[in-house]
């Protein structure tokens, strides 16, 4: 940590915030927050995440603490229990997976409508990932497909990415990075 960090923290200008990381299994959850941690603290492998991890990373004044939840139907019903701790959402989704879009927008809409999430204004970031892979869809489908415009009360953006190479995903970050700051002042 250099002495600008430090000096930030001291301060209070380097704030913590919870982010959950949500998706169908499979979307690249995992590897976007593989990702974003620095170099040398990227894993090399990455395995499917069995209930949630915990993962930590951090930009020039934020400290993130990512719940990355696993996508696989058994384990979705784990994700409301964290709804309540998370100041932002990361929400993944595979653009290639045309056949499971439907339901990523049932998850999408039932995350929406849940007590705890429904009335806060929480930043929402849906990552269109596996924009490498042929035929995927555009972050504009996606977002005509998932009904994004609905959402009117939250503020949210979509960027078209490739986990793999890293791409999009500083773009993603960035905007997630200004709306907490935003709200919080």
């Amino acid at each position: 940590m250099g002495l600008f960090d430090r000096l930030a923290g001291w301060l209070g200008l380097k704030k913590e915030v919870n982010v959950l990381c949500l998706g169908l299994d499979n979307s690249g959850k995992t590897t976007i927050i593989n990702k974003l941690k620095p170099s040398n603290a990227q894993a090399q492998d990455i395995v499917p995440t069995i209930g949630f991890s915990i993962e930590k990373f951090k930009t020039s004044s934020l400290s993130f603490t990512v719940f990355d939840m696993s996508g696989q139907g058994r384990y979705r019903n784990l994700w409301e229990h964290y709804y309540k701790e998370g100041q932002a959402i990361i929400f993944v989704i595979d653009s290639a997976d045309k056949l499971r879009m439907v339901v990523a927008k049932e998850e999408l809409d039932t995350l929406l409508n849940h007590p705890d999430i429904k009335h806060r204004r929480i930043p929402i970031l849906f990552f269109a990932n596996k924009m490498d892979v042929r035929d995927a869809l555009s972050s504009v489908k996606v977002s005509q497909l998932l009904c994004l415009e609905n959402i009117k009360d939250k503020p949210w953006h979509i960027c078209a990415t490739d986990a793999l190479k890293g791409e999009g995903l500083q773009e993603g970050v960035d905007w997630l990075q200004d709306q907490i700051k935003t709200l919080r002042t």
